[in-house]
């Protein structure tokens, strides 16, 4: 009997992981597609527009990623409660929002880029030819923001299947559209931009259709009146106000950490930047598993099934401790390797010996913290993650700032690694807590 159970949560969990690992893996092969595009036309100018234009949306989307967690969160709560009403409201509460934040991007454009172009030092010819790719894919902003309203309600719904389908579809359209424009029309920046935006929008109107059809009794519930219920508004904005400042404060670690990297020269940088495509994969993957954690958290939580949230717990941190246990024996092994893919050069290669064992240690030291981000978001303990980010966002500049001029770039590892700990290590002693007193 106990093995039937743990077979079948194993295979709730892998249900809603697989689909949303393949759904993370594909969501860079559109910038890649871009680059890969304009680096056959003859000019770096035109890889240099698109690495910077995608630079500009990726910390936009990156902001308003709140826009999926919160959704997530308590749509899979409403699931477990069987309140269909509310799974409703929080879809058109979600699109709702994300569509007004679009808009005031598109009214802010000429503002925010700007404010981007001071701070953004380069040629005057990739910038005209960034300023091309950015005021057509702003446009995009409202299929962008309004997806992740969709992507986070599927996935509450646990049904990641559909992010998945959605964003093959876009890369398959964006392939389609891009060439076309570029090498048919001889559009250039101009239509890997619009390339780009017509696979948004398709990626949008897909999941319209999806829900229409297959979540065409729920459409019968909706009472416009009830969407803007004070209380339940308020709630909304509260997770999401959270999960946006935590997501602030990933943000500015990151880019401290390119930024930190590239003031020791350009070797330190490009060596940085390829160790840091190691911890880029496994993301992928734990992801997926937190995502899981998301929906089955909340769910059981809106259900008031302390055992089957207890289990899943359980067993996401048996996945979770398998993958990064797998992951640095990979690494170990075949990491360098990896590495000669990426480059030639081998003054990086030869460089990246000395901080490579920082690498190694990317698995066991960040995937509490994917995991627990997870089952936070599942049971809409937003303020708690928050709190949890504040204290290894600050350790990390403390840690980096104390020891920079003794070690260099290892103090920089050592911060970015004592980061990841110390959010697993918190969440962890939080978290036992959230999970016997969620219910």
């Amino acid at each position: 009997m106990i093995k039937k159970k743990t077979t079948s949560e194993n295979r709730r969990i892998l249900q809603i992981a697989v689909p949303s690992i393949i759904s993370n893996i594909t969501v860079p092969l559109l910038g890649l597609i871009d680059v890969t595009i304009v680096g056959h036309l003859g000019s770096p100018a035109y890889i240099g527009a698109i690495a910077v234009g995608g630079m500009l949306f990726n910390i936009i989307y990156w902001i308003f990623g709140f826009l999926r967690m919160g959704t997530s969160g308590m749509t899979s709560q409403a699931y477990g409660q069987h309140d269909l009403n509310e799974i409703n409201r929080l879809l058109i509460r979600s699109v709702g929002v994300g569509l007004f934040i679009a808009v005031c991007l598109l009214i802010l454009q000429y503002p925010i880029l700007h404010l981007a172009f001071t701070l953004i030092q380069t040629t005057e010819e990739v910038k005209q030819l960034a300023m091309t790719y950015f005021y057509i894919c702003i446009w995009g902003a409202p299929a962008m923001l309004g997806l992740y309203g969709f992507a986070g309600w599927f996935i509450g719904m646990q049904n990641s299947r559909f992010p998945m389908y959605i964003a093959i579809t876009q890369n398959i359209v964006n392939i389609i559209a891009s060439l076309s424009f570029v090498y048919l029309l001889d559009m250039k920046v101009a239509g890997v931009a619009t390339g780009t935006l017509i696979a948004q929008y398709a990626g949008f109107f897909m999941a319209i259709l999806l829900y229409m059809r297959y979540y065409s009794t729920l459409r019968k519930r909706i009472i416009w009146k009830d969407i803007i219920q004070k209380q339940a508004m308020y709630r909304f904005f509260r997770v999401n106000r959270d999960i946006f400042f935590r997501t602030l404060c990933l943000v500015i670690v990151t880019m401290f950490f390119t930024s930190a990297g590239a003031a020791q020269g350009e070797v330190v940088l490009a060596v940085n930047t390829l160790l840091m495509q190691l911890f880029t994969l496994f993301s992928y993957i734990m992801d997926g598993f937190a995502y899981a954690g998301e929906a089955l958290a909340g769910r059981y939580i809106g259900a008031r099934n302390q055992t089957a949230l207890h289990n899943t717990v359980n067993h996401l941190f048996y996945w979770g401790i398998g993958l990064s246990a797998a992951f640095t024996l990979l690494y170990a092994t075949g990491g360098k390797g990896f590495l000669g893919l990426l480059t030639n050069d081998i003054s990086v290669i030869n460089a990246s010996d000395t901080y490579f064992y920082w690498a190694l240690a990317i698995p066991l030291a960040g995937f509490s913290a994917f995991l627990w981000d997870g089952v936070f978001i599942g049971a809409t303990a937003t303020r708690q993650m928050l709190y949890s980010m504040l204290v290894a966002s600050v350790s990390f500049f403390i840690i980096y700032y104390a020891f920079h001029n003794l070690l260099g770039n290892h103090a920089l590892w050592l911060a970015f690694i004592t980061y990841l700990s110390l959010r697993g290590i918190v969440q962890t002693f939080i978290g036992r807590e959230i999970v016997k007193k969620a219910i």
